[in-house]
């Protein structure tokens, strides 16, 4: 089997790495020899069950798993050790395992992967999953135009440029990418892969459940999260339905959401804030209404691909969400499988509360909302899409291009 290598600053142990890196491997690892690299945060790594697990799924799937420690401070400076340990661990994997190809989750994997690319001749894949440094500008992390800014692109032009394949996870993003960078795009391998759910786990219920659940999944402190709309549209279906009871599943802290999210304390014991270990989270979905999303629009949400949203549609649940986030929109539409919320005003969240309840009348939801993401997040072909690009490259064998 070909050796390959894959780079993400994710922990295996997070919901995101056990949905969206681990659930490809589990179908590239059968043709290809995968070492994997990750950063498991300290509450993680502390979790010796779990760690043991992991170790051995990643054993059993012939996985060679390298967790790292994940730091976050001192800020700048953390990001740079990590990836100079990251350089170290790639370009040894390289020489004595023999990798012939990186595949490099994100910006700053996709750096590391640029500068051992260049000294060995191994191609990578630039697997963006959005933009990221007008995300960053859109949290109020980054200011535009800064020395951090103005690195931040230089990097990212020069890993579109390079890359054997970019990999994007909506095609609003891969438009921005071709109107902004025409001369490092013109001939790049483009595959467009939306963030995967595993639908074998994310199914529908057997049943409605009995009571009004109105949910939210992931975190909503982020800063590109708006907090401000759920919570006016929390305190309106509260409004509207005495009886219905709001979960925020999360591992953010619950105090701080809660003061966001219910500063008065009107909603007490009916609002419901607490994390959910990755195996029950489809539980948790099963047992809601309707989910809900709200994130920033513009340039930084272009190449967003909520993976809340493939999960939530996977288990017959249909979303509330807002537009201008990557093509969330345009799949509500098309499908009929949620409700676009216009405004943080009274009367807008008034406006989709009405607009859900009418939805939820629809016999023919469910079904409707399971179709929309098998056709749209399904890991299968999510996963045929990764197996065609790692053929691609490792058969050519090509150096980076430019």
């Amino acid at each position: 089997m070909t050796p390959t290598l894959y780079l993400t600053r994710n922990g295996l142990l997070e919901p995101l790495g056990q949905s969206q890196v681990l659930a490809y491997l589990r179908g590239l690892a059968r043709d290809y020899r995968v070492t994997l690299i990750t950063y498991e945060k300290d509450n993680d790594r502390t979790d010796a069950a779990r760690m043991a697990a992991m170790r051995a799924e990643c054993e059993r799937l012939g996985i060679r798993w390298l967790p790292q420690r994940f730091r976050s401070w001192p800020k700048v400076i953390a990001p740079a050790l990590s990836m100079l340990r990251m350089a170290w661990l790639a370009y040894r994997e390289i020489h004595t395992q023999g990798v012939r190809l990186i595949h490099a989750r994100s910006y700053i994997p996709a750096a590391v992967a640029l500068l051992v690319s260049r000294l060995t001749g191994v191609p990578f894949i630039f697997d963006m999953r959005a933009l990221w440094p007008e995300e960053l500008i859109t949290a109020g992390r980054l200011r535009r135009g800064s020395l951090l800014h103005r690195v931040m692109v230089a990097a990212e032009r020069a890993c579109l440029r390079r890359a054997g394949a970019v990999v994007s996870l909506t095609q609003a993003a891969v438009e921005y990418l071709e109107r902004t960078y025409p001369a490092e795009m013109a001939g790049q391998r483009v595959v467009v892969i939306p963030t995967c759910a595993d639908l074998e786990r994310f199914k529908p219920a057997p049943a409605q459940p009995e009571r009004r659940v109105i949910g939210c999944l992931g975190t909503v402190l982020s800063g590109w999260f708006r907090l401000d709309w759920l919570a006016g549209f929390l305190a309106v279906a509260a409004a509207h339905d005495p009886e219905a009871v709001f979960q925020i599943t999360t591992r953010d802290d619950a105090a701080q959401v809660r003061a966001a999210l219910d500063p008065d304390g009107r909603l007490g014991d009916r609002l419901r804030i607490a994390p959910s270990v990755p195996d029950l989270v489809p539980q948790v979905l099963q047992a809601q209404t309707a989910s809900v999303m709200f994130f920033t629009d513009g340039l930084g949400k272009l190449g967003s691909s909520p993976t809340r949203m493939g999960e939530i549609l996977g288990c017959g649940r249909p979303v509330v969400a807002n537009e201008g986030v990557g093509d969330a929109a345009r799949i509500i539409r098309e499908h009929r499988v949620g409700v676009l919320v216009q405004g943080p005003e009274p009367a807008a969240m008034a406006a989709a509360w009405g607009d859900l309840q009418a939805l939820l009348c629809d016999p023919q939801l469910a079904a409707r909302c399971r179709a929309a993401a098998e056709q749209v997040f399904s890991l299968e072909p999510g996963t045929v899409a990764y197996q065609r690009l790692y053929a691609q490259l490792t058969e050519e064998g090509r150096p980076c291009a430019g």
